[in-house]
This record gives structure tokens, sequence and C-alpha cells, in this order.
């Protein structure tokens, strides 16, 4: 008899029109599936509107053996859902910080050390006021890639003018007027879509990029390079941070000890909406 083919499952709690439009975990996904498909490892992803839905999924299929595990992503401070996995029995793989992760394996990426680079190539390009969009507060990779940028700002005698967005382009471009009214000449926003909604809010106000306002973004998807004018950003390989979780999952699938997985180091790539 064959044996059946094994499955894991990634729940997304936020808009299905926020994941529809944001490329980030698109190319996760195909990360993930490189490696996993050859293993015989199908991926089950949910979208779903809070994190209580969220927890009954994950419920829902241990108590159903849907899933043979699981990959938990947007953690906050002592996440009860890493808890939840421990006592459901789901062998589980972090993606953000491994002091979220009590115990779990972890894919980890430096986000205050590549916040505070992004600061740190703004100010050297002679700016003083810098407008971070971030993504929600609640998230731990939220408060590091903060806790970074207020950390260089303040290190190189700079204000650092702070809003919260939700990686919609419609916070990226709610949260611009604010910004430019504090006096920001240049934005840093925590993913493409929020960036792109920035360029487009500064063109519609009259606003010249990057000769009056440069603006970064963060992941480098193919909405950087097809932006006008293209962003620059703090690029990560995130097909690559798919694959790592897929390993550390294959490995926590086998029972192998829980270990940090070091995603690829950012680089800064330099286009048109910076000077």
């Amino acid at each position: 008899m064959a044996q059946a083919q094994r499955r894991v499952g990634l729940v997304l709690a936020r808009a299905s029109r926020v994941f529809g439009e944001e490329p980030y975990y698109h190319e996760f996904l195909e990360g993930l599936e490189r490696v996993l498909t050859p293993a015989g490892v199908s991926v089950l992803v949910k979208v779903v509107t809070d994190r209580d839905a969220e927890c009954e999924t994950y419920e829902r299929w241990a108590a159903g053996a849907q899933v043979d595990g699981v990959v938990l992503v947007d953690l906050s401070p002592e996440d009860d859902r890493v808890a939840l996995v421990h006592r459901l029995g789901l062998p589980a793989v972090v993606l953000g910080a491994p002091s979220t992760a009590s115990g779990l394996p972890t894919v980890w990426t430096d986000d205050a050390g590549f916040a505070r680079e992004a600061v740190r190539l703004l100010a050297e390009g002679g700016h003083e006021v810098i407008g971070h969009i971030s993504g929600p507060m609640s998230f731990a990779h939220t408060q590091l890639r903060r806790e970074g940028a207020e950390a260089e700002a303040a290190a190189r005698g700079l204000r650092l003018l702070q809003a919260e967005g939700d990686y919609s382009y419609e916070s990226g471009r709610a949260q611009t007027g604010g910004l430019l009214t504090g006096g920001a000449t240049a934005f840093v926003c925590d993913n493409d879509l929020m960036a792109l909604a920035v360029l487009d809010e500064l063109r519609e106000r009259g606003v010249k990029v990057p000769q009056d306002v440069s603006v970064v973004a963060w992941d480098d998807s193919t909405l950087c390079q097809l932006a006008v004018p293209a962003l620059s950003a703090m690029s990560h390989d995130v097909g690559r941070i798919g694959e790592l979780a897929a390993r550390a999952l294959l490995d926590a699938l086998a029972g192998a000890e829980p270990t940090v997985y070091q995603a690829p180091t950012a680089h800064f790539v330099a286009r048109e909406s910076t000077r």
C-alpha cells in the first residue's frame, strides 16, 4: 500500500485582500514548496481573520490529523500559539526571533540590524528626519525593526517619525501625509506594498522622488523593480527563507533537536527612489 502523503500547514491571520496583494508570502510559499514537494510533503494554506480563528484551525487540524506540522508566523512576545502547538503535539517551526519560540526550531532574520542599516544609509545620504511606516506593532519582528531604527537614529542624532501600518496599500497611503507634515525627507516602509503606496501618495501631492523625498522598501520583490521610480530596498531572499523553513520542518518531522536557522543577510539595493 502506498504511503499517504504528508502535509504541513500555514495559517495567516490577515485580510484575504492583503494576502492577495502582498508578495512576501507568495515568494515564501514558492521557496517552501521547492523543498517540500520533492520530499513528498504538500502545503495547506489557510487565511483567517484573527488569532482566535488561527488557534481554532490548529486545534481542528490536530484533532483530525489533517497536518503533520505547521509554520508559525507573525509571532508576538510570549505568544500563546507556541504553547498551543506544544500541547497539541504538532511539530512546528517559527519564522521569527528565537526569543519568541520557546524551544521550537526557528528561521531567524536580523530585523533590528537591517533596520539600523536602512537608517544608516539614509543618514549618509544627508537625511535628518526619517519616517518609518511599520507593520503591526503586536508582532515581535516589527518591534525589533523599530528598536533597531530608533537606536541608529539616536546614535546619529536624527529624528525618527513613526507610523503603524498593516502591510496594506491603503495603510501606506494613509500614513504618508502625517510623516510629510512632520518634516520627513525619507521613508522606510516595512513591506514593498506600503512603499509603493507612499510613491503614489507623494506623486499625487506633487512631491518628487528622490529629489524631495527618498523611499526605501523592505523585501525587494518584483514590485520594487516595476515601480516608477524603481524602489530602493533592503533586499531579502524571501524564497531562500522559505527553503530554510521547509528544511527546518523536515527536520522537525524527523524528530531532530530544535535549532536556529539563520536567514541570508539582507543587503541594500539602490535604485531610483533614493539619492
